[in-house]
């Protein structure tokens, strides 16, 4: 199975139930055999999980990694540099 890396899966502009499946993803809640579109549900249904996600989109976006347009309907990665890196 290939590692979802999230800044790549947000390299360009998507919408934020795609965002959410990417972080979903990512963090290892969703699985990669059940597609976007069989996942949809989770995102457009109100549910902890879609909530949790979309907020945790939200909070990135404060914290400088992402990047929303048009009152948050679109997300892509802004950050230029990794957190982990430090100077000496």
């Amino acid at each position: 199975m290939t590692e979802v890396v999230f800044s790549e899966a947000l390299e360009d502009w998507v919408y934020w139930d795609q965002a959410a499946y990417e972080l979903g993803l990512s963090l290892g809640l969703l699985t990669p055999d059940v597609s976007f579109s069989k996942s949809k549900r989770i995102f457009w249904e109100d549910n902890p999980a879609g909530r949790a996600l979309h907020a945790t989109l939200l909070a990135l976006v404060d914290a400088g990694l992402l990047e929303s347009r048009d009152d948050d309907e679109e997300f892509r990665w802004a950050s230029t540099k990794f957190l982990n890196v430090f100077d000496d």
